[in-house]
């Protein structure tokens, strides 16, 4: 049996696709042993709370002018995006800033939504900007698990390294003061989005972003066993913005280009207004603290997270490795999944050089 598809002709970007599938993620195919990052935890958050499924081989499309050029692997395939859910989290951000449900991104959380942990305390100065950017130093518990438990994580593409243990009680810091990766504060973001939309959140990423991007193919996000909150007398599943702890969003290669043509076409797509420029531009501008990152999505400005794709382009990044490019100085799109985190760079340089702008 096959294992990746083979481009049904030549094409300039071949030589990226052969290293992309040469440099396969090292983590199992089959969702068990060392499939995830929930290993890296201290105990006993070192174990999945909602669901995990096995994936695919290495799989990707490349988009270039509006329409794809290459694919490979499985591109139709819904697999796990891990932290690409963070990205996708930003969006309905920006379609509740569209619809006038988060007029002022930097309006403390707690004016729209009370009673979820941001009433009391330095949670009380938090804002959405502050989540967006990973700066909130939000302290608490989200459905269990507690915020210390991602505190001094250090992940791949940050350029600051953490100055303690993982999972150590850092001392907190003011809201907006301290840049720091974590996905209990995400997941506080996302319960703080289902309250603004009062609506679960996978209905409205569906009607509001998915299908006016194009995505046709089957795809699902799901919560935690225990993640389920009531409103307005429904009974709603928060989702996770990533599948550290399993859950999370399972989309195909294919669907991601496409929202990612959205976005590298300044929000609109076949001929509609998807998502404002304005909201566009306020998730590319870098985060004072952490200038290589935006509102939950990496940036390239600099040239220091992937140096070999120069440009001013940006990326969604999930572990695994799951990569969502974005370019459009050079229109350019690419997704690339399960790939060695470690060989990112040499991928996205051969698509560089391919394109040749």
């Amino acid at each position: 049996m096959k294992d990746a598809e083979t481009p049904r002709a030549s094409s300039p970007f071949d030589e990226a696709i052969a290293f992309a599938i040469a440099s396969e993620t090292p983590w199992s195919r089959n969702a068990d042993g060392d499939f995830g990052i929930h290993q890296l935890d201290p105990a006993p958050w070192n174990r999945t709370l909602g669901p995990l499924h096995d994936r695919g081989p290495v799989s990707g499309v490349i988009r270039v002018d509006g329409r794809e050029v290459a694919s490979w692997g499985e591109p139709h395939r819904a697999d796990l995006t891990f932290s690409v859910a963070k990205t996708y989290l930003a969006l309905l951000a920006g379609v509740a800033f569209d619809r006038g449900l988060l007029p002022d991104p930097d309006e403390p959380v707690r004016a729209r939504a009370r009673g979820i942990g941001f009433d009391e305390g330095r949670n009380r100065e938090i804002t959405w900007t502050h989540l967006l950017q990973q700066t909130s130093e939000w302290e608490g518990e989200c459905f269990g698990v507690p915020d210390q438990v991602d505190r001094y994580r250090t992940v791949q593409y940050q350029k600051t390294p953490a100055a303690g243990r993982k999972g150590d009680a850092r001392p907190l810091q003011a809201p907006g003061s301290f840049w720091e990766y974590n996905d209990v504060r995400i997941n506080q973001l996302s319960l703080a989005l289902l309250h603004l939309f009062r609506a679960p959140l996978p209905e409205v990423f569906d009607e509001a972003i998915r299908k006016p991007s194009g995505a046709s193919d089957p795809w699902r996000w799901v919560g935690y066993d225990d993640s389920w909150v009531e409103i307005d007398g429904r009974r709603i599943q928060s989702v996770p913005g990533g599948s550290h702890w399993g859950g999370g969003v399972s989309i195909s290669a294919r669907d991601q280009g496409l929202i990612g043509q959205m976005l590298a076409d300044d929000g609109v797509a076949n001929g509609r207004r998807v998502l404002s420029s304005e909201w566009i531009a306020r998730m590319r501008t870098p985060c004072a603290l952490a200038p290589f990152y935006g509102m939950l999505v990496w940036l390239n400005g600099t040239q220091d997270v992937f140096p070999s794709a120069g440009g001013k382009g940006y990326f969604a990044i999930g572990a695994g490795a799951s990569v969502n490019w974005i370019d459009p100085e050079r229109r350019l799109v690419a997704v690339v999944r399960w790939i060695d985190g470690a060989k990112i760079d040499g991928f996205v340089g051969r698509v560089a050089a391919a394109l040749g702008r």
